[in-house]
């Protein structure tokens, strides 16, 4: 026998198939009146369905039909159609391949609207786990002789690292943000799912010595400016590759970055590209040192125009190979390395030059805004945690040099009244009777 519904409360039936279906009746914001249904096995299952379904849309979650796309179309859709429009060039391959390698093999048979939290977290533990020479048969596709993993029965275990996990979180849940405010999905799971953080990179940027070191070995280097603005400056290595003549005022000292050069994966090339933020599109001041060092390398280019001569490609660019063209970022790496090799200085990542910018420029007082509009960083908080170490240093030393000071301070410095006594009035040491309020000696004395 049915049970009997309250008013407004719906209804509820057992359909042909054994199934039940529960219906009621609610307004949409357009000022329609439309039927909503929800299905289940049991009487008490359809109840509980239609009133969080009925609780759902008086909280102004959408209705997600049963069925839909599965993640994997989804996916394949919003990075082709919506995340191109949004992304830099250099990103867009990078989601492809997050897309295409990790999140579709794992979770693309899911259906969109019925994604859970569970699954993501499952689905991000597998990944962890993985030995990605094994996942992506890179042993397989190796000579015979070259085969150390897989193929030959012993994983090498190459895992990836926890910053790689939480950029695979980042491109999914950017995905599924997507989803919710088209009303594809009633909430974005992914953010209930928590990452561990992994260790920052440690950076050891070239101390003050070192980088006079470096400085005055690569004098006359063909590229030398090149160093000596990443050094005094901190621009980026894609930035400094990226600079053209008429970014510099001479008269003025100052330079604008307006562009940055990169290598666009999946065989898209080296291209001139935005910066990386709105932050990072600034004019910064010139130091002495690169203006000179800025005028040598106009000669030189101007040698190596009158050399190439028809074969000369006038790009604009101040660092150029000798027949004008785009330098390699990867062989400026390499040439960094060799000069350091040569000047018998540890080597470091071409970016830590940028750092050592940074930090030398903290460790001589500079303010942190300062630096932070140097750098081109969008949010000063970055700069603050990027270089968190260093200021924690600094303030050691302002804490040591307080202790200093307070060890030497003179006796007759302090500040005493007419009876030598503290100018607050009261014993420096001594008992007060817990029973009666503390009696300033001055007062007891008159």
């Amino acid at each position: 026998m049915a049970k009997r519904r309250p008013n407004g409360g719906g209804s509820i039936y057992q359909r042909k198939d054994g199934r039940y279906e529960a219906a009621a009746y609610v307004h949409h914001p357009d000022g329609t009146i439309r039927r909503l249904r929800v299905y289940a096995d049991t009487w008490d299952q359809a109840n509980k369905a239609l009133a969080k379904a009925l609780s759902d849309h008086h909280a102004g979650l959408p209705a997600i039909a049963p069925g839909g796309p599965t993640l994997a179309d989804y996916l394949e859709d919003w990075v082709e159609n919506i995340a191109r429009h949004n992304l830099r060039a250099s990103t867009l391959p990078q989601y492809r391949r997050a897309i295409h390698l990790h999140i579709i093999p794992g979770l693309g048979r899911k259906r969109l609207a019925k994604l859970t939290a569970k699954e993501i977290r499952t689905w991000l533990d597998t990944v962890r786990a993985t030995c990605q020479c094994c996942n992506q048969q890179i042993d397989a596709r190796r000579p015979t002789e070259r085969q150390r993993c897989c193929a030959t029965g012993q994983c090498c275990r190459k895992l990836l690292a926890p910053r790689t996990l939480q950029y695979l979180h980042g491109v999914l849940s950017a995905a599924l943000t997507h989803a919710y405010r088209e009303d594809q999905i009633p909430r974005n799971v992914a953010k209930q799912v928590q990452v561990p953080l992994g260790q920052r990179t440690v950076f050891e940027p070239f101390t003050a010595h070192e980088a006079r070191i470096f400085l005055d070995h690569v004098l006359d280097h063909p590229h030398a400016a090149i160093y000596e603005i990443a050094l005094r400056c901190g621009l980026r290595r894609g930035e400094i590759l990226g600079l053209r003549w008429n970014d510099v005022n001479p008269a003025a000292r100052t330079l604008t970055v307006t562009q940055t050069l990169g290598r666009i994966g999946g065989g898209g090339g080296i291209q001139i590209l935005p910066p990386k933020t709105d932050s990072s599109n600034r004019k910064i001041a010139l130091p002495d040192e690169v203006i000179h060092a800025l005028t040598r390398r106009r000669e030189r280019q101007k040698t190596d125009c009158e050399k190439a001569g028809d074969t000369w490609q006038d790009t604009g660019l101040i660092f150029t190979t000798p027949t004008g063209g785009h330098l390699e970022p990867t062989t400026l790496l390499r040439e960094f390395h060799r000069l350091c090799d040569h000047a018998r200085l540890r080597r470091t990542r071409f970016h830590d030059l940028r750092h050592a910018c940074a930090t030398l420029m903290l460790e001589a007082g500079v303010e942190l805004r300062t630096i932070q509009q140097l750098l081109g960083h969008a949010n000063i908080n970055v700069t603050a945690t990027t270089y968190a170490h260093v200021r924690l240093r600094l303030q050691h030393d302002a804490i040591n040099r307080l202790g200093d000071t307070l060890r030497n301070a003179h006796p007759d410095h302090d500040t005493r009244d007419e009876h030598g006594l503290p100018d607050n009035g009261y014993p420096t040491h001594g008992h007060w009777d817990d029973d009666e309020p503390p009696e300033p000696i001055a007062a007891r004395i008159r």
